[in-house]
């Protein structure tokens, strides 16, 4: 027997985890009785992650726009509108009730094909200083969701709402104790995660290799480590030459890259990270003290802008990406070991950001449209 939906809703987003992450939560919270198609393209990893989940993949071929007015960016403008006119194809083909963006380049060619087709659109924004096509996109939307309050004063549509960034259910369910089992962690000794975003963050990686014999041997922590894929072999490297025997070491895991940050995060004490705003919404969710540093070359510095906001809450530690070196790393962990009532006001803080149940406000606006 065929499956029946009162509803079809494209999504769209990619590129970025940052982007693809929180479309694939909401479309999750959706696919009970909607039908869901997801809009990305298929050089992206929102391919993969969309097909595992058995979404049907519409692929719009669109890149980010060059920043310089030369040949490249009228090729780009070019493969803009073939993007543009597929979108509308998409659209009288399948009839979506109504689409959810989570802005960047990728889901700009079907929002442009919603104001073309008069099809209502929502879209959703991770950042505290929103990205280009939110700011340029969204007037038309029939509503706009913001991780940040602060995002609000960029956005030109009364119909704006601060839901905090869509998470997987597994940050609202598992515990740490759990957490830790899974990944076969003792439960007695504190855990530090590093990690750089899928690519990997190369000043944090050199400054935790320097450290890492430090940190298990000497103060005893669990340390989880996501290197990127890009560098896990210079990484390596580098460990087999200042710490020969790490990989015997039961208080290390070394990965290029985790598949499911669930566990990884939620298993944690302390986590030092860049500061996209997935990140940080699900390092909120998982009673973790951050400390934060920013890709300082990140648009619109919106890194910064990002962990500010946090700092501002008392709920990180920052610090400026050409300021972590060993030295101030290591003071920075020894003062939390010694300080536990400085990680735990950490850790409160960051768990009073958290926004658990944002797909299923963003699923009500969607609902509410159709």
């Amino acid at each position: 027997m065929s499956e029946v939906y009162n509803s079809t809703c494209f999504v769209t987003g990619g590129g970025t985890g940052g982007h693809i992450y929180p479309a694939m939560a909401v479309a999750d919270a959706l696919c009970a009785d909607t039908k869901v198609y997801y809009v990305g393209n298929k050089r992206n990893m929102e391919f993969e992650l969309a097909s595992k989940k058995g979404y049907k993949f519409l692929h719009v071929s669109v890149s980010g726009m060059p920043r310089k007015l030369n040949p490249k960016f009228f090729i780009w403008g070019i493969k803009l509108i073939k993007a543009i006119i597929r979108s509308v194809r998409y659209i009288k083909k399948y009839k979506p009730d109504m689409v959810f963006a989570t802005g960047g380049y990728v889901s700009a060619p079907m929002i442009f094909a919603c104001i073309i087709t008069k099809t209502p659109y929502v879209m959703h924004d991770c950042d505290a200083m929103p990205g280009l096509v939110t700011r340029r996109l969204s007037k038309r939307a029939k509503y706009v969701t913001l991780a940040f309050e602060n995002a609000k004063r960029y956005i030109p549509n009364k119909h704006t709402v601060v839901t905090g960034n869509p998470i997987r259910d597994g940050f609202k369910t598992l515990s740490k104790s759990q957490a830790k089992a899974l990944l076969g962690l003792s439960d007695n000794k504190l855990t530090l995660c590093v990690m750089g975003g899928s690519q990997g963050a190369k000043s944090i990686n050199n400054t935790t290799i320097e450290l890492l014999k430090e940190f298990s041997q000497e103060l005893n922590l669990q340390v989880i480590f996501q290197t990127g894929k890009k560098n896990f072999d210079s990484v390596t490297e580098n460990l087999e030459r200042i710490y020969p025997s790490y990989a015997e070491d039961k208080n290390l895991i070394i990965r290029p890259y985790f598949e499911d940050m669930i566990p990884v995060l939620k298993s944690s004490d302390i986590v030092i990270s860049r500061a996209g705003s997935l990140s940080l919404s699900e390092i909120c969710a998982s009673e973790t003290a951050p400390i934060l540093v920013p890709y300082p070359y990140a648009a619109a510095n919106h890194q910064r802008i990002n962990a500010k906001y946090l700092l501002k809450s008392g709920a990180c530690i920052y610090i400026e990406d050409k300021e972590f070196e060993p030295n101030k790393l290591r003071e920075t962990i020894i003062e939390l070991l010694n300080n536990p009532i400085k990680m735990n006001y950490l850790k409160q803080n960051a768990s009073y950001l958290a926004k658990y149940n944002a797909a299923e406000e963003i699923v009500k606006l969607l609902r509410s449209i159709h």
